[in-house]
């Protein structure tokens, strides 16, 4: 059996891929990802031993559109990497995509008539009218007033997605003989969608009208040490605090000050985690480390509490460990995280992207309180390790059914 998983995103889309990778090889599946070519995507890959073909420039260097032109053109280049994407899938059994490889990978999966799968890793953007969809819809389209029925959120939200990228991704559909899909929506998403989220920290209700597959959370078990400084900072003193923004690029630079006296002013220590934004010290004193790539399992199972943008990964993560969390949202999902957060007593959501002293110091009196230290502890004691293994063999179980038509 051979399967491809194709992905176009950051750290939080490839890497699940990766732990879901591991498992299709154990059941003895032979596997290859593609994945942008970020060198931390390329290491991550080699070091689990599963083949990456690299698609699309590093994921690092995108920039988000600024406009519905510059939508169109960014749906264009995704559709383009078509060609690498179906080259890959050449003698597969099935196709499972996430993050922005959706559109070139259905494409591919359909041309060559294989089972495909779209999975997605937090649930606030799949159609319910138990929620209500992200507030972004159409540039310039005014919002409806409060208390819109969520149905009608959400068939504003497939016009949006229409608008938006349908003549793009339908021009590329003609220009590699497929016939145009006239809801991008649910081209993107599929009928029957997989939400890799951990139950307990992303719920999906059972009344909901979208025939979804809840696998749980895809985890990479991650066996590396930590770095002998970083341990020995870590044993120097009591557990300190780690900042992190991950694979954030747009981070405020005065985040790191900022970040760090409001954690001083909590008597802790501060951990940095340099990230995509390059975060780094603001003096020499000690109470301060920085690190770059490291164990995020191992580290957050001794530290104090988690100051994170909100990515479903480290939300994830941190959960795991029984850690606290401060989420400050950046974009995209994050704020759902935050919310979430909030909302299971795990600790606090800031109520913007760039904190201040004080709006981060009072988040963080509420992580740093023994009531939520302990609500964090127990809800670590409820989050699922086998999500990776349901979807494994869920997936396996698709490709050894009959193949649909090839066009």
């Amino acid at each position: 059996m051979r399967v491809l998983l194709s992905t176009y995103g950051s750290r939080g889309d490839v890497e699940p891929l990766v732990g879901l990778a591991v498992r299709l090889r154990e059941l003895g599946a032979q596997v290859r990802v593609c994945a942008p070519p970020d060198e931390e995507f390329v290491e991550l890959l080699a070091g689990a031993g599963v083949p990456l073909v690299p698609v699309g420039p590093p994921m690092n260097s995108m920039v988000r559109p600024a406009s519905a032109a510059d939508a169109g053109r960014r749906v264009a280049e995704l559709a383009a990497m078509f060609g690498t994407v179906a080259a890959a899938a050449e003698g597969c059994d099935a196709l499972l995509a996430t993050g922005l490889a959706h559109f070139a990978s259905r494409s591919a999966a359909e041309k060559l008539g294989i089972p495909y799968v779209y999975a997605t890793f937090c649930a606030f953007i799949l159609p319910s009218s138990h929620h209500a969809p992200p507030a972004a819809l159409l540039p310039g389209q005014s919002l409806p007033p409060e208390g819109t029925d969520n149905r009608v959120l959400w068939d504003l939200n497939a016009q949006s997605f229409n608008t938006l990228h349908g003549a793009a991704l339908n021009a590329h559909r003609a220009s590699i003989g497929l016939p145009p899909v006239d809801d991008v929506r649910t081209f993107m998403l599929t009928d029957r969608p997989w939400l890799a989220a951990d139950p307990t920290l992303d719920p999906w209700p059972e009344t909901s009208e979208l025939d979804l597959v809840h696998t749980g959370a895809w985890i990479l078990p991650d066996e590396r040490p930590l770095p002998a400084d970083l341990v020995a900072f870590l044993e120097a003193g009591a557990p300190p605090v780690y900042i992190g923004f991950g694979s954030m690029r747009g981070v405020s630079e005065d985040v790191a000050r900022v970040a760090i006296e409001a954690v001083r002013a909590q008597g802790r220590r501060a951990l940095v985690g340099r990230g995509w934004a390059g975060l780094g010290l603001i003096d020499d004193k000690d109470d301060c480390f920085v690190v770059g790539e490291a164990n995020h399992q191992a580290l957050f199972g001794r530290v104090a509490a988690v100051v994170h943008h909100g990515g479903a990964g480290t939300t994830t993560t941190a959960a795991r460990a029984g850690a606290p969390q401060v989420v400050v949202p950046q974009a995209g999902d994050q704020q759902y995280w935050a919310d979430r957060v909030a909302e299971l007593g795990i600790g606090a959501a800031h109520d913007a992207p760039t904190p201040t002293f004080e709006s981060l110091s009072a988040a963080l009196k509420t992580a740093l309180t023994p009531e939520t230290h302990a609500r964090a502890t127990a809800v670590a004691g409820a989050i699922r390790t086998d999500g990776a293994t349901v979807a494994a063999k869920l997936l396996l179980d698709a490709a050894g059914r009959e193949k649909p038509p090839a066009r």
